[in-house]
C-alpha cells in the first residue's frame, strides 16, 4: 500500500469559492495503483504554506505527495518554487513525460512548470490545476509510480523485469 497525500493549491478553493475537482480526480486515479490516500488538504497559493505542508508530510513518512495547481505562469503560481526548495533530487523524466503528454492536447502544455522529485523516502509530483490536465498528466505517469517508490525505498529489484510486467499489463 502506498501512503499518499493530495494537496490542492488554490486561493479560490481554499476560500470555498471553487470546488476542488482536480483533487478528487487524483484521489480516484490513485485507486488504480492501490494507493491509500491518508491526507488531503486545500491550501492557498502561498509559498511558505506549500513548503511547510510538503516538509511536514515528508517528515510524517508519506510515500507519495501529489499536488495540483499553482504550476503556471501567473504571479501567484509558486508551487514549483516551494517544491524545489524541498526536494533533494529532481526526476526530470516525469516532468518531461507530463509536458510531452500535455502538448499532444494543447501547445499551452509547454508552459507548465511542474516539478517532480524526491525528499528522503518521499516522491513529490506537481500536477496542473485543470481537471482535464490532471487526468492527462497523471495517466501517463501513474504506471511508474509504484516502481519509483520501491526504488526510493531501496528496492534492488531489476528495472527490466518491472518494465516487462508493465508492458504485459498494458497489452492485456
Amino acid at each position: 500500500m502506498i501512503k499518499s497525500a493530495v494537496i490542492t493549491i488554490s486561493d479560490k478553493a481554499s476560500k470555498g469559492e471553487r470546488i476542488d475537482e482536480s483533487g478528487k480526480i487524483i484521489q480516484q486515479m490513485l485507486k488504480k495503483i492501490d494507493a491509500n490516500i491518508m491526507y488531503y488538504k486545500i491550501v492557498p497559493d502561498e509559498l511558505d504554506d506549500i513548503k511547510n505542508e510538503l516538509l511536514n508530510l515528508c517528515k510524517s513518512g508519506f510515500d507519495l505527495i501529489l499536488t495540483t495547481g499553482g504550476t503556471g505562469l501567473s504571479p501567484r503560481d509558486v508551487t514549483p518554487e516551494a517544491t524545489i526548495s524541498v526536494v533533494e533530487k529532481r526526476i526530470y523524466g516525469i516532468e518531461i513525460a507530463m509536458i510531452s503528454k500535455s502538448m499532444v492536447h494543447t501547445p499551452f502544455g509547454m508552459l507548465s512548470r511542474a516539478i517532480a522529485g524526491i525528499r528522503g523516502k518521499t516522491l513529490i509530483i506537481n500536477l496542473p490545476g485543470s481537471p482535464r490536465a490532471v487526468e492527462e498528466n497523471l495517466s501517463i505517469i501513474l504506471p511508474v509510480i509504484p516502481h519509483a517508490i520501491e526504488k526510493i525505498k531501496g528496492s534492488t529489484a531489476d528495472c527490466a523485469h518491472e518494465r516487462e510486467k508493465l508492458v504485459k499489463k498494458n497489452e492485456g
